[in-house]
């Protein structure tokens, strides 16, 4: 696959599975695959802002948000985990749902895989397409044209922002109709994608 594009991922039949037995009304997978030169470098950029800052320089795992984590669950602070975009390709992509100690080795196998064979901008592709951004919506280039009927290169900064708040739960945080909650993470990754100094930050990718 740091050639081919993959057809499906592990999560998309899980999902086909899912609404297949739970007689869901939506059961077709929304799913379009697009080159990194055909992705809007602002919907690259919200996602490294949104999750996972330090994509460039780390090798698939962040040991410094591990720790921060950990820190915070001494404290008694629930929150997201730390995997990095490499370990969250390896898990939609391959493997399932889950916390167990089985799944988290096969994630880490992977990630090390994909790091010492994929290029950080193929990477940052196959997340780009593959990553659930709404319920049985897989990648940008599905989440743009039923979002904002556009093609992903036409994604603006602030469309980009709001697909990628919705990313830790894609089935419950809603793009068109976004909570309160959701518009405040918008602004959030705004403001890192800023901080960060735009999307020159992706240049060495």
């Amino acid at each position: 696959m740091k050639w081919l594009n993959p057809i499906t991922s592990s999560f998309m039949m899980q999902r086909k599975i899912e609404a297949v037995f739970t007689f869901k009304e939506r059961q077709m997978i929304a799913y379009e695959w697009f080159s990194y030169d055909e992705i809007s470098k602002e919907m690259a950029l919200a996602v490294v802002a949104a999750e996972d800052q330090n994509f460039p320089k780390h090798f698939g795992f962040d040991f410094e948000q591990i720790q921060k984590a950990i820190e915070k669950s001494n404290q008694g602070i629930r929150l997201r985990g730390a995997s990095t975009i490499t370990q969250q390709v390896a898990k939609n992509l391959f493997l399932w749902e889950g916390r167990s100690f089985i799944r988290k080795g096969f994630e880490a196998y992977f990630t090390l895989l994909i790091e010492l064979l994929w290029s950080k901008e193929r990477i940052l592709e196959v997340y780009l397409n593959i990553i659930e951004m709404g319920d049985m919506i897989f990648g940008v280039g599905a989440a743009s044209q039923i979002y904002f009927k556009k093609l992903p290169d036409k994604i603006t900064r602030n469309q980009a922002a709001l697909i990628a708040a919705t990313i830790p739960n894609p089935k419950q945080f809603a793009v068109r109709h976004p909570s309160g909650y959701i518009l405040r993470r918008q602004s959030w990754i705004l403001s890192q994608m800023s901080l960060l100094g735009g999307i020159s930050y992706l240049k060495n990718l």
